[in-house]
């Protein structure tokens, strides 16, 4: 009795976990795939995409079904890697590319990889390996006892994943903690210590445990659909993240207005009030570029169509604000409310709904405004022209883009399980749920650009899947603190973790809303220092946007004379810092590369580096640190290894490897600049290029002896489509330094754009003592007063000059920018 007992309880267990590391008998090859085949009927797909990229398909069916093709892979042909050849070994089959050795057990059937020089990077663990069960399909990999974990694009929490667990279920999580999860993007895309990235191309409700439950092994999974998954190989965070971009995508550029600063608000839908705002703005020149109208603008969900009463002449405010040199934003959600019954009548006729499986009619649902709606499916084929026909009419008004608000779609979190009914026209909601916000921004670029020809969109949404960069940019959901708008300070410092993992997540354009959405302001005083230093961080998001629930006004002057100062200041200092940005923007787009990085990211080797959450790269010269406690006055920086200056006085310099205490009173935000680094700048503007003309300043911090600073300025049009056809121009700057001297080079490469017909460059030099001479192209050059040169600056372009100011110890070197090479020499 005992025994039959006991042989019950057995095949319970072997019927709901099986075990899929059986043997492996044989493999099949069909040029760049290699299919293993298990002893059970189980089998494991192989697909060499590159070197570096192997993508994985294990199905324990053996028939490797999948119901759509992937919405993230774009590009899986990388690279042509030849003939590939299986050795078969008495245990174990191996495949070889040129960095990678390739190897599957037989018994039991393990996938391990390593690198050319053997070292193992990546392994199934133990006979586990891939396995089912009647919930997921599970893979479990070795974990070393000092690997790292990077990515899974916006999460909350350390930027280093390991020992914590993550699900990828777009949620709408207003006022979220800073450890909860998950959040409103899903991008199943991380990166190891080791040297390899997963992205898992599952999207269904899958999950991460990095370490959660062993300290030997971390796993993933997902409970349907087809268990795809690519392993990446790179050199570097950098490397890996290029490939990963490689697979799915290359971010869009934002039109070069989109850099700019942006003012917003949860009740920013009124005519009158929006063109107060704005003369406000340029009243106190306060430079802006962008003024949002949320959710209330329209007179139904999703007509398009201007609120009645709220709006008299919205062509005429648009006007206004156009030749005040404002763009307008406004939202628009996925879903027509039943209230607004022409249009309710005219998608449910064309059944241009998203279906309730239950009754085959359209799904009811419930949402934050407007009533009950209608989901629009964006995947039926008619809708792109229905719903892009209707978004087109306030783009014709003189609007200039959209934010994609409430994609997951709303109220569709894990515990509205009634949402699971949904049916879509390609799947269920179970798979469509986490790539519904993507395949909506995805129609709507496509349709911006089928109707606004050779015109960059623009677009910024809080829910999507893998592979949004190619559609539209980012801002991180709805931070603060909702019970007690000041108490939002860990919410504030958590933003920075955040927004560097959106840039891991293949979001370069990203922002937070600058204050924190969440919670109401009644003492705006008390909310000045918060505000300060949420606006301090927020300029080094590469989209600024400030924003608030409801209608709590976060305009810089509501918190009194000093923070309307500070906050000036700040936002003057993203402007001038414009050249730079945009430059990092074209990389991003080339590269996938993250404007705001990581510290983990450039110093991958430095072990109190990787450590540092709240500190960040701009580009690749400058460390922000933004001061982010309340009363902090001294904030403690961590400095690599290197030199660093400091961007702020631009004169005291700071040895690497080693924290500093660094004093930031609330006018001042911690920035630091690599020795031997050269930063472009110009002008502050009260909207990015007011001026056409405006003199380029290229902050030049020699390197050392015999040693080259180095920059590539980028430029083009800014809002047109032709940088998808390499029409730029770019200037190479580059200061050697010698034991006497310094020796710069400016080398223009203008394709089919030039920026100015007339304008100077200005080279500042940052250096320790006055020089003996300056030489242009061979000739000496006048030595002047700097004010002299600000003077002319806008006058005279045809005369070099130079200057010295003995208190900031910096050199001028004014130069007319006829885009010829020229050669510099101070002596």
């Amino acid at each position: 009795m005992i025994r039959k007992v006991w042989l019950f309880i057995t095949g319970l267990v072997l019927s709901s976990v099986t075990l899929v590391a059986g043997e492996c008998i044989s493999y099949t090859k069909n040029g760049n795939q290699v299919i293993f085949n298990g002893k059970d009927g189980s089998k494991l797909s192989l697909t060499i995409n590159s070197s570096s990229v192997v993508k994985v398909w294990f199905d324990q069916s053996g028939k490797f079904i999948r119901n759509n093709e992937s919405f993230a892979v774009v590009n899986e042909n990388l690279e042509d890697i030849g003939k590939i050849d299986v050795n078969d070994e008495p245990s174990c089959y191996e495949i070889f590319t040129s960095k990678l050795r390739i190897r599957v057990n037989k018994n039991p059937m393990q996938l391990q990889i390593f690198d050319k020089w053997q070292k193992l990077v990546f392994s199934d663990f133990k006979d586990k390996g891939h396995m089912a069960d009647a919930k997921a399909v599970k893979a479990f990999k070795v974990l070393r006892n000092d690997e790292q974990f990077f990515g899974l694009g916006e999460k909350t929490g350390p930027l280093n994943r390991r020992g914590r667990s993550y699900k990828m279920w777009n949620s709408d999580r207003p006022c979220y903690s800073v450890t909860e999860d998950p959040l409103a993007k899903s991008i199943p895309f991380f990166m190891s210590s080791y040297h390899y990235g997963i992205f898992l191309d599952n999207t269904y409700k899958t999950e991460f445990k990095f370490g959660t439950e062993s300290d030997e092994y971390y796993s993933f999974e997902a409970p349907d659909g087809a268990f795809i998954y690519y392993f990446i190989f790179g050199k570097d965070y950098k490397d890996i993240q290029e490939q990963y971009i490689d697979l799915t995508g290359k971010p869009i550029m934002p039109p070069k207005w989109a850099l700019g600063f942006a003012q917003s608000r949860g009740l920013y839908t009124k005519e009158a009030q929006a063109l107060e705002v704005a003369a406000e703005f340029r009243k106190r020149r306060i430079p802006c570029d962008i003024i949002y109208q949320d959710i209330g603008w329209t007179q139904y969900l999703q007509d398009f169509e201007w609120r009645r009463g709220n709006y008299t002449d919205p062509k005429g405010m648009l006007k206004t604000l156009k030749e005040q040199g404002f763009k307008m934003i406004v939202s628009q959600d996925p879903v027509v409310s039943q209230a607004n019954k022409k249009q309710w009548e005219e998608a449910d006729k064309s059944g241009y709904f998203v279906k309730d499986i239950r009754n085959g009619k359209s799904y009811d649902m419930p949402w934050p405004w407007g009533g009950n709606c209608g989901v629009v499916d964006f995947t039926i084929p008619g809708v792109a022209d229905w719903w892009g026909t209707y978004q087109q009419k306030p783009i014709d008004d003189g609007i200039s883009g959209f934010w994609t608000d409430m994609g997951e779609p709303a109220w569709s979190n894990e515990e509205d399980t009634d949402r699971l009914n949904m049916k879509h026209h390609i799947g269920m909601h179970s798979e469509i749920h986490n790539v519904y916000g993507l395949t909506w921004d995805k129609m709507v670029k496509e349709q911006f650009e089928k109707r606004n020809p050779n015109r960059r969109i623009f677009q910024m949404t809080r829910s999507a899947y893998a592979g949004l960069q190619r559609y539209t940019f980012g801002w991180t959901n709805d931070s603060g603190n909702g019970n007690d708008v000041l108490e939002g300070w860990s919410q504030l410092e958590n933003q920075v973790a955040v927004g560097v993992s959106a840039g891991l997540g293949g979001i370069p354009f990203w922002t937070t809303d600058i204050s924190g959405y969440c919670g109401d302001i009644t003492d705006y005083n008390a909310m000045g220092e918060l505000y300060t230093r949420w606006m301090q961080f927020g300029v080094f998001c590469p989209l600024s946007r400030a924003h608030h629930e409801g209608d709590n006004a976060v305009e810089p002057w509501m918190f009194g004379d000093v923070v309307e100062k500070n906050s000036k200041a700040a936002i003057e200092l993203k402007y001038q810092l414009f050249p730079y940005l945009y430059t990092y923007s074209r990389k991003a787009h080339d590269t996938g590369l993250p404007i705001t990085r990581g510290l983990f990211m450039e110093y991958p080797n430095d072990a109190e580096a990787v450590k540092i959450d709240n500190q960040f790269i701009f580009g690749e010269e400058m460390l922000v640190a933004p001061v982010l406690k309340k009363g902090e006055r001294v904030k403690r920086v961590y400095l690599p290894d290197g030199e660093w200056i400091d961007f702020n006085d631009k004169k005291t310099v700071y040895l690497g490897g080693q924290t500093v205490a660094y004093r930031a009173p609330l006018n001042t935000i911690p920035i630091f600049v690599k020795k031997g680094s050269v930063i472009p700048m110009m002008p502050v503007m009260q909207y990015i290029h007011e001026k056409k003309d405006y003199p380029l300043f290229i902050h030049i911090f020699p390197n050392y002896e015999d040693e080259t600073a180095k920059f590539e300025l980028y430029e083009d049009e800014g809002e047109n489509l032709d940088y998808l056809k390499d029409v730029y121009s770019k200037t190479n700057f580059a200061c050697t330094t010698f034991a006497d001297s310094f020796s710069t080079t400016v080398e223009p490469e203008d394709k089919g754009f030039k920026q100015s017909e007339k304008r100077n460059i200005v080279l500042r030099y940052h250096l320790d003592k006055k020089p003996g001479t300056v030489s242009v192209d061979g000739n000496v050059t006048s030595n002047v007063d700097e004010k002299i040169i600000l003077e002319k600056l806008e006058k005279d372009f045809a005369s070099p000059e130079w200057s010295w100011n003995e208190v900031t110890k910096e050199c001028w070197v004014k130069i007319p920018d006829k885009r010829k090479s020229v050669n510099i020499s101070i002596k």
